[in-house]
């Protein structure tokens, strides 16, 4: 096993986060856009991007990982106690029934 990741860090391309990666145009997500100009068969991501991604290629699949592989983000909120009444409103609408099935429409887990 030794020597496995130089290797594969030799091999592989870094199609995104990286200085030289390449951007997509406009209005496009880096996911979709490099699996729609045949760059990527496949990417390891967030639901969130898969699903932007697959809107944007509606023949896209989208596969779970199993659970031992999966590895997700636990998201927080705070509303200062100095903040706006709109700030308040906003966090009560996402914490609301409406807020979660928004959420959950772009891939988020309540």
């Amino acid at each position: 096993m030794a020597g496995m990741r130089a290797l594969l860090e030799k091999k592989a391309l870094q199609l995104t986060g990286g200085p030289a990666s390449a951007q997509p145009p406009a209005g496009r997500s880096v996911y979709g856009w490099h699996l729609a100009e045949g760059r990527a068969d496949i990417f390891l991501t967030y639901r969130t991007n898969a699903i932007v991604a697959q809107r944007e290629n509606p023949g896209q699949q989208i596969v779970p990982l199993p659970d031992a592989l999966a590895v997700g983000a636990d998201y927080g909120l705070t509303v200062m106690n100095d903040a706006s009444a709109a700030a308040h409103r906003f966090a009560l609408f996402i914490l609301s029934t409406e807020g979660q099935r928004v959420l959950a429409a772009r891939g988020f887990v309540a």
